[in-house]
């Protein structure tokens, strides 16, 4: 899975990881190097996005919950995936309290952006265009998520 995420981001200049900042879990970039899988840390601390259909996640269907690639909080039940058809994982409401958002204009116009609440590592976007009930649909990229099945 290394070329999805590496052809998405390559000709872009690939800088200094933005600080983020006011997080209860912060490593250093050095650090996020060597936690991380060359395409969780390019997601995550670079903002990078995979390509579509590429995660195995896509094709999860067991009961569980999705973590942070980054720092394992909880983040998704398994009860709030839905196939958007978009091509990555979709949900529509995130676990209590696990992530918070901003505004994104990377490509030229405003999205919403998803990070994850305790290290504020990036895991995609959220859109007004999902199922009830909420309406959301929190667009997550794969490679920014562990599932974890729930025990027997």
């Amino acid at each position: 899975m290394a070329t999805a995420v590496t052809a998405i981001i390559a000709g872009r200049a690939f800088s200094a990881p933005k600080e983020k900042q006011g997080f209860a879990f912060t490593l250093s970039d050095a650090e996020w190097r060597k936690r991380l899988s060359p395409d969780a840390y390019a997601t995550l601390r670079h903002e990078a996005t995979e390509r579509p259909f590429t995660s195995p996640l896509n094709k999860e269907h067991r009961t569980g919950t999705y973590l942070c690639a980054g720092c394992d909080l909880p983040l998704f039940s398994s009860l709030t995936k839905y196939n958007s058809g978009t091509g990555w994982p979709s949900f529509w409401r995130p676990l209590p309290r696990a992530v918070g958002t901003s505004t994104d204009y990377a490509i030229g116009y405003a999205r919403t952006e998803v990070h994850c609440s305790r290290c504020g590592g990036h895991l995609g976007h959220v859109f007004d265009d999902g199922p009830p009930p909420s309406g959301k649909r929190y667009c997550m990229n794969g490679v920014a998520l562990k599932f974890v099945p729930k025990k027997a």
